[in-house]
C-alpha cells in the first residue's frame, strides 16, 4: 500500500510517532527477543503456546514499525500560520444554518482525524468545504442526510 501522498501531521503527532517508533525498535524488539529465547528454552516449538504468542507479537510489532515508518516517510509537518483563512492546523468555530449551537473543530491531516477530539480531516466533506474560507463565510457540503449549510463564526 505505498502511496506517494503527503501525510499531514501536527508537530506533536510527528514527535509522538517518532518516540513510539524508537521504543518499538529498541525496547519492544528486545523484550520480544527475550520472550522468544525463553519460549525456545521450553523445548518442543510445535506445541509451545509461549513461542507462538511471542512470534505473533513480533509480527504485530514489525507491522506497526513498518506502518509508522511509512507515515513518517511521507510526513509533512503542518506549519499553521495564524491567519483569517482556514488551512491545515486552523481551529474553526462553525454554526449550522438555523441553529444556535456552535461547534469548534481543528483541521488536521487524515492520520490525526478523530471526531471525539473534534479533529476533522482536510479531506473530509466538511474539512474540504472549509478550506480557504474566512470568518463570516458560509459554506455547504453533501452528507448522506443531504446538503448541510454552515457559517464560519471564527478562525484561529
Amino acid at each position: 500500500m505505498m502511496t506517494e501522498e503527503a501525510n499531514y501531521l501536527s508537530k506533536e503527532k510527528f514527535d509522538e510517532l517518532t518516540t513510539e517508533l524508537e521504543h518499538l525498535k529498541t525496547v519492544r524488539r528486545r523484550e520480544i527477543a527475550e520472550q522468544l529465547e525463553y519460549a525456545r528454552s521450553l523445548g518442543d516449538l510445535s506445541e509451545n503456546a509461549e513461542y507462538e504468542e511471542a512470534r505473533n507479537m513480533q509480527a504485530a510489532t514489525e507491522d506497526r514499525i513498518r506502518t509508522i515508518e511509512e507515515q513518517l516517510s511521507h510526513a509533512r509537518i503542518i506549519e499553521h500560520t495564524k491567519g483569517s483563512t482556514v488551512s491545515l492546523g486552523s481551529v474553526v468555530t462553525i454554526q449550522k444554518q438555523g441553529e444556535k449551537e456552535e461547534h469548534t473543530y481543528e483541521i488536521v491531516g487524515s492520520a490525526e482525524a478523530n471526531m471525539q477530539d473534534h479533529k476533522i480531516s482536510h479531506l473530509s466533506p466538511m474539512g474540504s468545504a472549509l478550506m480557504e474560507k474566512k470568518k463570516g463565510d458560509t459554506f455547504s457540503f453533501e452528507t448522506p442526510k443531504g446538503l448541510q449549510k454552515y457559517k464560519i463564526i471564527n478562525v484561529k
